[in-house]
């Protein structure tokens, strides 16, 4: 029979004590709030005043039910106020000896059938339970902050964590409101895991100067959907924090992608720890605010790319669905466009699919007739690559495959006057193997859409060791013009996006496959912990495991490290046939949907 929970203990109120106490009297506990001493108990009962006087504020509460859910909570100093408690939350300073001292504490205070909880977003749940006479009762309750807001709460499970505690604890979350998602006791469970090693992999590629910190962030939000990208959320949680957070992370898995990456010890020594600081990668107004105001590493407008070269016909190889795209933006932008494909079957396919694109644009009133005749007026197809001999720049969209590419190089180095920029929108092979193919690599470029180019906002601008600054600034300028965010990188695996996103997708493979937690409790842990748009499994799934599988080949044959070798599991699906949903089946099984 399942445990009746009526009251619950909340130790320590700082931001997210309290807002575990609201969440809790929301519902109709009895809650009892404790605190070091009379200070503390004073800045708990104001979290907790401004926390549902915003509520008020904003209409999603009365000012009576305010009253109510405050009067269910209880304040005091004293431990042994809790005595009466059916679940205690622990919600100090992450400190293991500090914790520890607490469940030792209980021990004689609440009864033997009281479940108690700590909050550790890092520490070991299991270490902590020895603390106490019953370690079985023990379990890791992980709310995420704001708790009255964020529905996502990481269940952790000891070794010796009873089931019956387990399973009250779960229900208890779904009365709540809240999605309980379970996993084992590892530093970082499932969210700060995943999110963790992917933020520590864009400060090494700002340490390492490989994009600025504008382009890093850029290319996760524009490229992924992300709300945020990485060096600014960094800056939100704290640098120290974060800090920490990996470096028990590394200390507990030996992971060498949890070591933090050294520049982020240099800036919490130096005291640059973000926003509550004022300073971290970038630069705020004041400590604790989030406007960021320009510093040394701010592009001037002055600054911004220019048309270095002469761009007024553009031409497209390809009439696949990343070409076809291209297409339109291109004249959709006002830019004369002519597409070259194997057949005129193709090229009148790339021209039917733009129309059937602008007809719906006109539909949702985003595009007018004008628009779309205009726009259909600027684009030729043709079947012979001879016909590009007077285009300014060449965009090259035809398949993934090297050495069909570096033949159109060498043809397109033969056919295109002197001057005219070659571009390529591969998202794995290197760019410098196709400029070396032609007598003219200060000409190469790589211009990496996203997928659907006419949708997506992001362009990887990429320069090789050879490629012109004229050239790269020219290709920015261009992207720009066009309605896209261009971001610079240098030629090598991955790029930006793709070396951050799926080195992180890896993990979550490799996650799964040690059944620390399930498919759909990862995806929910991303989705609602770190506010991504697609759940790992989900985005693999569409994707395609084997597209996915190739990528993390070409990032670990690249890079070498050992913690981006392929997970054996995504091989394996490979194998199988499991590519996701063009096949029906991947992580999940669609055949039945």
């Amino acid at each position: 029979m399942a445990r009746e929970f009526t009251t619950v203990g909340v130790i320590g109120l700082g931001t997210m004590g309290a807002g575990i106490a609201e969440v809790f009297a929301r519902n109709g506990y009895s809650v009892i709030g404790a605190e070091r001493d009379e200070d503390g108990v004073a800045r708990g009962r104001q979290h907790l005043e401004h926390s549902t006087g915003r509520a008020v504020q904003r209409g999603k509460m009365s000012e009576a039910d305010q009253a109510t859910l405050l009067g269910r909570i209880t304040l005091t100093t004293e431990l042994k106020d809790l005595a009466d408690a059916d679940l205690v939350v622990e919600a100090v300073v992450e400190s293991l000896e500090v914790k520890k001292q607490i469940f030792r504490q209980l021990d004689g205070i609440v009864s033997p059938e009281a479940v108690l909880a700590t909050n550790t977003s890092s520490l070991s749940v299991t270490e902590i339970s020895t603390a106490n006479a019953r370690p079985g009762r023990v379990i890791g309750v992980h709310f995420f902050n704001p708790a009255p807001v964020q529905n996502l709460v990481e269940i952790i499970r000891t070794v010796v964590t009873e089931p019956d505690v387990l399973a009250d604890v779960q229900q208890l979350m779904v009365t709540l409101g809240k999605n309980p998602v379970v996993c084992g006791d590892k530093a970082g469970f499932i969210a700060n895991t995943l999110l963790f090693g992917y933020l520590n992999h864009a400060v090494s590629m700002y340490e390492n100067r490989y994009a600025t910190r504008e382009d890093i962030d850029a290319a996760m939000r524009f490229g992924c959907g992300y709300p945020m990208g990485p060096l600014a959320l960094l800056d939100l949680i704290g640098l120290d924090t974060a800090y920490e957070i990996l470096d028990t992370m590394y200390k507990q898995g030996r992971d060498r992608l949890h070591a933090p990456a050294p520049i982020l010890k240099q800036y919490v020594t130096a005291g640059l720890l973000g926003r509550k600081s004022g300073r971290g990668f970038y630069t705020y107004e004041e400590a604790d605010s989030h406007v960021v105001v320009p510093d040394a590493q701010t592009p001037s407008a002055a600054d911004a790319p220019q048309l270095r070269r002469d761009v007024g016909r553009i031409g497209v190889v390809g009439t696949g669905t990343m070409a076809t795209g291209i297409v339109e933006v291109m004249a959709r932008a006002g830019y004369d466009v002519l597409v070259v494909g194997r057949s005129a079957d193709k090229t009148d396919g790339v021209v039917a699919t733009i129309t059937r694109n602008l007809d719906k644009q006109i539909q949702r009133g985003r595009a007018t007739e004008e628009e779309r005749s205009g726009t259909l007026d600027r684009i030729t197809g043709s079947t012979a690559l001879d016909d590009l001999s007077g285009v300014d720049l060449v965009v090259e969209a035809i398949a993934e495959d090297l050495a069909i590419k570096t033949t159109l190089f060498e043809n397109l180095d033969e056919i295109c006057r002197p001057g005219a920029i070659l571009a390529t929108t591969t998202s794995s092979l290197p760019i410098i193997a196709l400029a070396r193919a032609t007598s003219r690599p200060q000409d190469v470029v790589g211009m990496h859409f996203f997928n659907p180019a006419s949708v997506m906002k992001l362009v990887e601008v990429v320069s090789t060791v050879a490629t012109a600054e004229e050239v790269s600034e020219t290709v920015r300028a261009l992207s720009a013009e066009v309605g896209k965010v261009a971001v610079s990188c240098g030629d090598r695996a991955g790029f930006i996006v793709n070396a951050l996103l799926f080195p992180y997708l890896n993990d979550a493979v490799k996650m799964l496959e040690a059944h620390y937690a399930t498919a759909d409790d990862i995806d929910t842990a991303m989705k609602q912990g770190c506010a991504l748009p697609m759940g790992p499994f989900e985005l693999l799934d569409v994707v395609g495991n084997d597209v996915s599988l190739a990528i993390q080949r070409e990032l670990y044959l690249e890079f070498r490290e050992p913690g981006f070798h392929p997970a054996p599991l995504l091989e394996h699906l490979v194998t199988a046939g499991y590519l996701g949903r063009k096949t029906g089946r991947g992580f999940r099984d669609y055949s039945a949907r």
